[in-house]
């Protein structure tokens, strides 16, 4: 799950960056508000953490642009501006959750995964299609009653094709979901990590469509 971070203060940023990759998310750092656009013009991300005293323009701002552009990205505002008013501008400019400095990683891990699965129509953090079960909070994966255990990148493709059962992922959106900008990446990274997957689930479980990219197909999902 790729998450943009935009947060002016150095010191949190670089925090911020930092624990949610230790809790499993690729993370994009940006420092303020027109760098934010542009992010959100030509990235694709799973959600948005968004501080309102942004330089350049401001995390409102940046808010109600995407919002009247039609983005439904998730956006967790994250600030120090901790009145009821304030709390009431962010939510209805669009936010979809408003949390107040300072907050513990792991809290801001788990209400970023809520808002990503309540996006993707999902109740629960564990996705079952078929024979095949994915939990994102234990990081556990089960097929055909087997334990599977698989790498981080390998566990993250397989969530996104879960999350986006039914419909073709391209090489260049899986890419996008599992490296942020500053690493770089093979050429044939993620043809990789599916020959992986395959080997160690089943040949069949994910479908390669020629010349547009990878789909799980849908079975019983809930």
């Amino acid at each position: 799950m790729h998450v943009l971070v935009v947060e002016d203060d150095e010191l949190l940023g670089d925090a911020l960056q930092a624990g949610l990759r230790d809790q499993g998310f690729t993370v994009s750092w940006v420092r303020d508000g027109l760098a934010a656009d542009t992010q959100l013009r030509t990235g694709d991300f799973s959600a948005l953490v968004l501080d309102l005293g942004l330089p350049r323009r401001s995390g409102l701002e940046v808010l109600r642009t995407l919002r009247a552009a039609g983005n439904h990205l998730p956006v967790l505002v994250l600030t120090a501006r901790d009145t009821l008013e304030d709390r009431v501008t962010g939510l209805d400019s669009g936010a979809d959750d408003y949390v107040i400095k300072p907050v513990a990683i792991s809290e801001l891990a788990a209400r970023l995964r809520a808002l990503i699965r309540r996006a993707h129509g999902q109740g629960s953090e564990v996705l079952t299609i078929g024979e095949l079960t994915l939990d994102g909070h234990t990081r556990q994966v089960r097929f055909r009653n087997q334990d599977v255990e698989l790498q981080p990148r390998e566990f993250e493709l397989l969530r996104q094709l879960m999350l986006n059962s039914g419909q073709v992922l391209t090489r260049e959106q899986l890419e996008n979901r599992l490296y942020d900008w500053e690493q770089s990446v093979e050429s044939n990274a993620i043809e990789v990590y599916i020959h992986h997957l395959r080997r160690k689930l089943a040949p069949e479980v994910i479908r390669t469509v020629r010349g547009v990219g990878y789909l799980l197909p849908v079975e019983s999902r809930h």
